[in-house]
């Protein structure tokens, strides 16, 4: 049988408390057993020791203990009256304040036995354990007064007070399971409610039921796990959105090259088109576009999981970026691009992997030449600022809109406006470089640029001297 946590916590929460309520009881009889009938005792043994001048002085003034074997009524009025010192035996008075002990009976508990130890008056009964006081007279032993303590409750005032005990327990005990089960009931119903709407949307979610939410009905600790949860399915919400979209772009991007190469190698068999060097020449484009592909799809599934290998050294960024600038010279002004260089005239050193920063800036240059307008602008400014290394790439027209600057480092993005396919790139280039600077512990950002086109800034850590 499979017990909810409800049950867990209600049958967890009354066993508690019937625990307590027996401890409490059996706490409440070890009370009296050792407590209440050790104070009846104590208050006996008090009042043994309050009589015994009493009794010494009776067996003085008769010399023996026959008056007590012959007026057995003088038993009792040599132990109720707390006798002075100088008060005569035989004149006490009878009718004097009761103690504790005289209340419980303790009197009647007492027993005086002769110096053979044969009883002369007081309680018949076992001696068992009993308390003795020896009576001295003249340095003589003449007796014993001997008191049977309390073993259990008998007198009727005791077992009042022991009933009453036991009734007040019981009361309280009831009342605390009573409490206990309300408590737990509350609980279950109440606080882990929530709890339940989150178990319940985890199977859903589970299930692939990405779209599932859970109500947030308080501020507490459930109410931050109903947030989390939420959040989390978000979250896979929203990557199973990206992981369907890529799947789209990757067989759409893989498709375009294929299939014109597929076109290409069709014609040629079929006689439509001549097998010469324009033909290899196409055949080579699209190879080479396919092979970029595959190369950018390997690299960023490497740095998904972190194995994308980076052999780091200290190396100048101005000498990186006036390598690029030659190697993109030609490609540039066949676009009809003018760049602006304006590097730091110190060194601007990193710790860094040489080929992967090669690879990062030639992205950089290639999306200028492929998205920026003929006649347009590229801008290369370089600098020391607060211990960073700070690259600002801006381009001329066409811009990019505001929505879109937070997603243009999104695997397959492409800006459906003006910087779209038709000018090439399948939108692996920004994630790549993105994988880059977050390897080597920096940041990159776009925005708006002030000549009209993008601006991406690169934030990299200077290396220390």
């Amino acid at each position: 049988m499979k017990f909810g946590i409800s049950s867990k916590l209600f049958i967890a929460v009354l066993a508690t408390a019937m625990f307590v309520a027996l401890a409490m009881g059996g706490a409440a009889h070890l009370s009296l057993t050792h407590g209440f009938l050790g104070y009846l005792n104590e208050q006996g043994v008090q009042r043994l020791i309050q009589v015994l001048p009493g009794v010494t002085a009776g067996y003085r003034a008769n010399g023996s203990w026959e008056f007590l074997r012959q007026r057995p009524d003088l038993w009792y009025r040599l132990l109720r009256p707390v006798p002075g010192e100088d008060t005569p035996w035989n004149e006490m008075q009878e009718a004097r304040a009761y103690t504790v002990s005289d209340l419980t009976g303790a009197i009647r508990r007492f027993t005086l036995y002769d110096v053979e130890r044969r009883r002369v008056a007081g309680f018949i009964g076992p001696t068992k354990d009993a308390v003795e006081r020896r009576i001295i007279v003249d340095d003589r032993t003449v007796g014993w007064l001997a008191m049977a303590p309390f073993q259990n409750v008998t007198t009727g005032g005791a077992q009042r007070f022991a009933q009453g005990q036991l009734r007040a327990s019981l009361v309280v005990g009831v009342v605390a399971v009573l409490l206990a089960a309300g408590i737990a009931l509350w609980v279950a119903r109440i606080l882990l409610a929530p709890v339940k709407r989150v178990a319940d949307a985890t199977h859903k979610l589970a299930a692939g039921d990405y779209a599932t939410r859970v109500r947030v009905s308080s501020h507490d600790e459930v109410g931050q796990l109903a947030v989390d949860f939420n959040l989390l399915a978000h979250t896979l919400e929203r990557n199973e959105k990206m992981r369907r979209e890529f799947m789209a772009d990757l067989s759409h991007e893989l498709r375009t090259p294929l299939g014109v190469l597929h076109g290409e190698l069709e014609a040629m068999e079929d006689g439509v088109r001549v097998f010469d060097a324009g033909s290899v020449r196409s055949l080579q484009t699209e190879v080479t576009t396919l092979n970029k592909l595959v190369s950018d799809l390997y690299d960023l599934s490497l740095a998904d999981v972190g194995a994308l290998t980076y052999r780091k050294s200290d190396l100048d960024v101005n000498e990186l970026l006036q390598l690029t600038a030659s190697a993109f010279g030609a490609r540039l002004a066949a676009c009809a691009i003018v760049l602006e260089l304006h590097m730091a005239p110190v060194p601007l050193i990193v710790f860094g992997d040489e080929r992967r920063l090669q690879q990062l800036f030639n992205n950089l240059f290639e999306n200028t030449c492929r998205y920026t307008d003929p006649g347009g602008t590229m801008r290369l400014e370089a600098r020391v600022e607060a211990r960073h290394v700070i690259i600002d790439v801006m381009d001329s027209a066409p811009g990019v809109s505001a929505e879109w600057l937070q997603r243009i480092f999104d695997r397959f993005f492409r800006i459906e406006e003006s910087r779209n396919r038709a000018t090439g790139g399948a939108g692996l280039g920004l994630a790549i470089c993105r994988s880059i600077v977050e390897a080597h512990d920096g940041s990159i950002e776009a925005q708006a640029s002030p000549m009209g086109g993008l601006w991406i800034r690169i934030r990299l850590p200077a290396a220390r001297r």
